[in-house]
């Protein structure tokens, strides 16, 4: 069998994965790029394969009609927004993710971003390094109200190492894990009120088309002055444009970000013009610990589906 790994640096940093399905007899086609595959380069490759362990590359009805050995695609992650979920079902392709995994490392990066953000960390760095001497005043975490859009896994994985910092803490979400939110000090609330109360916004939802651009001019309108907002979610469901006005007239007082409308980036997106706006090449989930464990799940997913079984967490 023919596996197709589009994730990067596969041989690098996921030798528990790749070991699996060499053992397995597989043979494995490993991407040389650094980045995801162009839909052009898929179409050119995928004709002879029988699995994918993919990373954030384009999945459609296109490519998977070039693909008439493919049984199985199996997602380095957890979103699944970069798959058409019905034309692989229509294809009789089996689609599986890997939830939980990555939450400690993505959750990590959503505190390192909000501490960057509340303490004004690279802004200080880099005036330090002009030989400015600039003596600003900060908020502590413990009098700060983090609010959390979105409390899945990850939302609640970073909720757990804010506790440490004393934050009050609120979330919106619409299927809400009542209990672990009580287990965590967190109350379930509105998605007006989350909007409204937070000194801290974190956004921890999916790309789907109720939440494309849920961080608009209306919404931000909605939140205190000097709001903190991070997204290590999905680029899609902040406005970059709106989130670039309101940075501009300080109603946003600094964005944190992992993620893009557009990957990678465009060099002229306005948000890189100021010196509040922390920007990272979605990276948050880049942890050797991580990589390593998602590389096993994927791996006996293809093989579990190669032998006829259910993946882990199958999702078509």
């Amino acid at each position: 069998m023919k596996v197709l790994v589009t994730a990067t640096n596969y041989s690098k940093y996921c030798q528990p994965g790749k070991r699996i399905l060499e053992e397995a007899g597989c043979e494995i086609i490993e991407n040389p790029h650094g980045r995801p595959y162009t839909p052009e380069e898929l179409k050119e490759i995928v004709g002879d394969i029988d699995g994918v362990i993919a990373g954030i590359d384009t999945w459609d009805e296109e490519i998977f009609q070039l693909a008439p050995r493919m049984k199985v695609l199996a997602r380095f992650g957890v979103g699944v927004d970069n798959f058409d979920l019905e034309a692989a079902k229509r294809h009789g392709i089996v689609v599986c993710n890997c939830p939980g995994i990555n939450s400690t490392a993505v959750a990590e990066q959503t505190v390192a971003l909000m501490l960057a953000l509340l303490r004004r960390v690279p802004e200080l760095n880099k005036s330090v390094r002009k030989g400015e001497w600039t003596r600003p005043m900060f908020h502590e975490m413990k009098s700060r109200t983090v609010g959390f859009l979105g409390f899945g896994a990850i939302a609640r994985n970073t909720a757990e190492k804010l506790t440490g910092f004393h934050p009050k803490m609120i979330a919106f979400d619409k299927y809400p894990n009542e209990d672990a939110a009580r287990k965590l000090g967190v109350e379930i609330t509105t998605l007006d009120r989350v909007l409204a109360e937070s000194d801290i916004l974190s956004l921890h939802l999916p790309a789907t088309d109720e939440t494309y651009h849920l961080i608009c001019e209306d919404s931000i309108n909605k939140m205190k002055d000097g709001v903190l907002i991070v997204n290590t979610a999905r680029g899609s469901i902040v406005d970059e444009k709106a989130a670039a006005e309101a940075l501009k007239n300080g109603k946003i007082g600094g964005l944190g970000t992992d993620v893009f409308e557009s990957e990678p980036v465009d060099l002229q997106n306005p948000l890189f013009g100021f010196d509040n706006y922390i920007a990272g090449p979605h990276i948050a989930a880049e942890t050797y610990d991580n990589c390593e464990e998602t590389s096993v799940m994927t791996a006996e997913s293809v093989l579990r589906v190669f032998r006829g079984e259910a993946p882990h967490n199958p999702i078509v």
